[in-house]
């Protein structure tokens, strides 16, 4: 399992979270700023 943080939660980071969690063997975090 990987685990994947991605900084910024704008459409960058979202669309690159989809292609991550595309494999289920990813974990995947979001960090924004503003949450």
């Amino acid at each position: 399992m990987k685990n994947i943080i991605i900084i910024g939660s704008g459409l960058g980071g979202l669309s690159t979270a989809l292609r991550l969690s595309k494999d289920k063997y990813n974990k995947i975090t979001i960090l924004e700023k503003h949450s």
